[in-house]
């Protein structure tokens, strides 16, 4: 298509003056941001933490079950350990309210005063981990014959945690807004904007006595006691303070 001279100086000036407006808006949007931030940079900034805490009973127990002996032949070892493992894991097996998983198992040697090895010793391990106390320690104490407890670990299950943390989270919370709040009058302040929170949970914990951590050797079930464990939940962050200073 044929364009005169007039047409093509008014297409041009038409294009450039397009683009010079495309162009504006970039160094708009800087004005706009760096007007925004000389605001907010006005106001003051504080930051502080609170948290929340409660006892909580330990609810979960988790049993190691281990078997050891000695022999003078690697697979001798080996193989007795594995059929004691074997036996023991069929029996405690597929119980609703106690879950049993196989543990460490190692054989290793034994050497006499001129470095040379004189036996070898295994370790078996298999751990029972349940809710239901009573349960597991009733299971471990019918194979304490062949695998005795070699230790007890207690400890708060998932379920009771993250409930115990819903609460506390509230309690928190409320907590930081009180504290905010006496900050920005203390300094004078007419009120104040949460700029950024954060939020972690944690817990100390405390053992049972140890006259609960072993169990009889006639079989006879020992009734388990889990100890206490702090849980905690803790909000920092910072806060804008607002207005004139009263």
């Amino acid at each position: 298509m044929y364009l005169s001279k007039e047409k093509r100086k008014w297409l041009l000036g038409a294009l450039l003056a397009g683009g010079a407006s495309f162009l504006i808006l970039p160094a708009q949007a800087q004005e706009a941001a760096s007007t925004a931030h000389s605001f907010h940079a006005q106001w003051p900034q504080a930051s502080l933490s609170a948290e929340a805490s409660a006892q909580v009973a330990q609810d979960t127990v988790k049993i190691t079950l281990a078997s050891e002996l000695d022999g003078a032949s690697q697979a001798k070892v080996a193989d007795q350990l594995s059929k004691t493992l074997a036996s023991v894991m069929q029996e405690v097996s597929g119980k609703s309210k106690v879950k049993a998983s196989s543990g460490n198992f190692r054989v290793w040697p034994m050497n006499n005063d001129h470095g040379k090895i004189s036996s070898w010793h295994g370790r078996g391990e298999i751990y029972l981990e349940s809710t239901d106390l009573a349960a597991a320690s009733e299971l471990a104490a019918k194979v304490s014959d062949r695998m005795p407890i070699a230790n007890l670990a207690f400890s708060v299950s998932a379920q009771a945690r993250a409930k115990q943390e819903q609460a506390l989270l509230a309690q928190a919370a409320q907590a930081f807004r009180e504290r905010a709040k006496a900050l920005t009058e203390a300094f004078g302040f007419a009120s104040y904007t949460v700029r950024n929170v954060d939020l972690s949970g944690g817990g100390a914990h405390y053992a049972p006595a140890p006259r609960m951590m072993a169990m009889a050797a006639d079989k006879a079930a020992v009734p388990l006691e889990g100890g206490t464990e702090m849980v905690t939940v803790s909000v920092r962050g910072s806060i804008f303070l607002h207005s004139a200073q009263k």
